[in-house]
């Protein structure tokens, strides 16, 4: 029998709640008592009998789907590691990648003799083995090298043995995991026996990884941990760090390395987790505005990836798992993350509760590891029966394949999600998450820039507590009845068969961006069967496309965009047929604010503690006259940001407009002068720095 830890199974053991999992409670109950009090994350139940309008347009493209997209993470600890039952149910799924040894335990692997000190190894669990495995499933692996008992000696060995000695090609290779947690900001799970605990000392020792590493391999891929934005310890500065986690480590080793690693776990029941993929866009958003800023040149080349993510407290085996898999990992994957992997493929049997009308074993694994209860009063299926986030998993590898670019899709009822692919044989794929446990949702789906044929789509569809996904052709590509719990993927045909169409131009770029305009500029496409006539600008305004403009040659300046506005673009070619390529790559980029004006913001987080921060700001009247009473306003980017408290000012905030108005002691700024205010901020999700002030409506120079 075998119980389960947060990152491991250990034999013959009394259960225990590792203070990696504790540290994730605390942190999901902070963000949790937010949400109540921000009112956010709760989504009012739509009446059952409320169509659901869909839109999907695929004239908005998104990032295109990887062949390491669908990972899953392999654990030392787990005896059917290896065998070829795990890694035939592996490849039935879809599994592009496995990550390797397993957590925590990477901290303190020796690779050269295959153990653990401190922990439990399995047989049959060597770095052979794994291969084998990885390799039977048709996957790929993302290896952890040891940095908390290891040496960049040790680590570039292992990479010796893998790339040069075993010929496996292996690829990635991260720097330890969540090193963040080895107590440097008080919490400490993870193994770390250097004499200094600091992000600057972890970052410079990455830069000794790599490029030890490195000089056995010149083509391996490096990664470094960072934290995900909103998430513990985003935010905090602890010892003589120049900064909190994320800008130390990628301001030390940013150009030594080749992509972030970060681990997610929302937290909380299955009701508050679920509606928290709606943070992934503005969390990616956050963390590529830290890579670009602090990781000097060319940081552009840095990849994301995602290698643990669960939604940690309700629903682990059953249908909420499978839910938040397929949206997660669909939102993620949509804004450009590399890879994606489930925590984890086996783990043992937790907290036994019921969630929707179905036993749910409180197990991190997506197969069973037909464990029991330490009372043996409860016990999983037998080993090897998939539970519902192996079905979420199988349901991606039918959606999303290796080429299909995400479009947009968008939904008007909050407990349905939509996503869409657009595949090279001219098909999208729509992806439904009805997440109401008590309901069926009806949605009707308008296409943009794509046909539907008028024959019966392909549905695939898993439901709550389904052992399997049923497949069949039926209904139409216009509406669906999506059962209560549910998953269902639509792959429709187009009616357009797209012969002769032109190709999509390359990668676009802004330059010249200010507060009203940008310079978008691109490769060209290939011609079709048609001349290229013109090029066309598409900005994405949610699921729907606003056209900024379209030129005939390869570069576009757009007018009249809003200060301190978050645009992602598309660009698309039209022949001289008509016919209409597919969208370009996205770029998104952020205007400023203007060059001069009558007034000046400063905004300041000075003090962060993961779901709340101090922020100062500071007013300048940059106008030849004094200001006799002032207002201050701004608007908040997302739902989940408030004011608490503030100081030296009056404070209100409605909706999601802030307005600050001065005191008796402070409405009066001199020409040329200026004053301060403060306030407490509250925060449940990635914490977005407003980008446009008004003051008494004229909109300020941000300093």
């Amino acid at each position: 029998m075998q119980i389960s830890d947060r990152h491991g199974v250990r034999p013959l053991a009394p259960p225990r709640r590792s203070s990696r999992r504790a540290l994730a409670l605390v942190v999901a109950g902070l963000l949790l008592g937010s949400a109540v009090l921000v009112g956010i994350d709760q989504p009012s139940a739509v009446a059952a009998t409320t169509p659901v309008e869909v839109t999907v347009n695929a004239r908005a493209g998104l990032a295109t789907v990887p062949d390491t997209a669908l990972g899953v993470n392999h654990a030392i600890w787990d005896s059917q590691l290896g065998t070829t039952d795990t890694s035939d149910l592996l490849r039935a799924a879809g599994v592009q990648m496995m990550r390797y040894p397993g957590g925590s335990y990477a901290d303190i692997y020796h690779w050269r003799d295959h153990t653990a000190p401190g922990g439990y190894v399995a047989p049959g669990t060597d770095f052979d083995t794994f291969m084998a495995g990885v390799r039977r499933a048709g996957a790929q692996p993302m290896i952890i090298a040891n940095y908390g008992t290891g040496t960049p000696e040790e680590a570039a060995e292992w990479v010796r043995y893998a790339n040069v000695t075993k010929g496996y090609d292996a690829r990635y290779w991260t720097i330890g995991n969540e090193n963040y947690g080895n107590g440097h900001y008080g919490s400490a799970w993870e193994a770390d026996h250097h004499p200094d605990k600091s992000a600057t000392y972890y970052a410079n020792l990455v830069v000794a990884y790599a490029d030890a590493m490195k000089a056995v391999d010149p083509s391996i891929k490096v990664g470094a941990v960072l934290t995900m934005p909103a998430n513990w310890p985003d935010g905090l500065t602890a010892g003589e760090d120049p900064g909190p986690w994320n800008q130390t480590v990628l301001s030390i080793a940013g150009q030594k390395i080749d992509f972030v690693d970060l681990h997610w776990y929302p937290g909380g029941s299955a009701a508050e987790s679920l509606p928290r993929t709606s943070h992934i866009t503005d969390a990616v958003h956050l963390l590529r505005e830290q890579i670009t800023r602090y990781a000097g040149p060319n940081a552009g080349r840095i990849g994301i990836s995602l290698t643990e993510v669960n939604v940690t407290s309700q629903g682990m085996t059953s249908q909420p798992a499978a839910l938040f898999l397929a949206d997660a990992y669909s939102g993620l994957l949509a804004n450009g993350v590399f890879t994606v992997h489930w925590w984890n493929v086996r783990n043992g049997i937790g907290q036994v509760s019921t969630v929707a009308g179905q036993t749910d074993y409180g197990d991190f694994g997506m197969l069973s590891s037909g464990t029991c209860t330490s009372d043996g009063s409860v016990c999983e299926p037998p080993l090897n029966t998939p539970f519902a986030a192996y079905h979420g998993l199988s349901m991606m590898s039918r959606f999303a394949r290796t080429g299909d670019q995400f479009i947009r899709a968008a939904s008007d009822d909050a407990l349905v999600a939509a996503h869409a692919v657009r595949r090279a044989n001219g098909e999208v794929a729509v992806l439904l998450v009805n997440r109401d446990p008590d309901n069926a949702r009806e949605v009707v789906i308008d296409y943009a820039g794509f046909a539907p044929s008028g024959g019966e789509p392909t549905v695939h569809t898993h439901t709550n507590g389904a052992t399997a996904i049923t497949t069949s052709r039926s209904g139409s590509a216009t509406s669906r009845t999506l059962p209560p719990y549910s998953l269902t993927t639509l792959v429709v045909e187009s009616a357009d068969p797209g012969t002769g169409r032109p190709g999509a131009p390359g990668q676009p770029t802004a330059a010249e961006v200010t507060d009203r305009t940008a310079t978008i500029s691109w490769p060209a496409a290939t011609r079709g069967a048609s001349p290229i006539a013109k090029y066309e600008v598409y900005r994405q305004y949610g699921a729907v496309s606003e056209q900024l403009g379209e030129t005939s040659g390869t570069s576009l300046t757009v007018g009249n965009l809003v200060p301190g506005g978050r645009y992602t673009v598309n660009v698309l070619t039209r022949d001289t047929a008509g016919r209409i390529s597919w969208a370009s790559p996205p770029l998104t980029f952020t205007t400023g604010s203007p060059a001069t004006s009558t007034c000046g913001v400063r905004f300041t987080l000075t003090t962060d503690w993961g779901n709340g921060y101090v922020a100062n700001v500071d007013i300048v009247n940059d106008a030849d006259t004094a200001i006799d009473g002032w207002t201050l306003t701004w608007t908040w980017p997302t739902t989940w940001q408030r004011v608490g408290s503030g100081w030296s000012a009056n404070w209100e905030q409605v909706g999601a407009t802030v307005r600050v108005t001065g005191t008796d002691d402070n409405r009066r700024i001199p020409a040329e002068g200026g004053t301060s205010a403060g306030f407490v901020g509250e925060y449940s999700g990635p914490n977005v720095t407003p980008t446009a002030f008004r003051l008494n409506g004229a909109l300020c120079t941000i300093l």
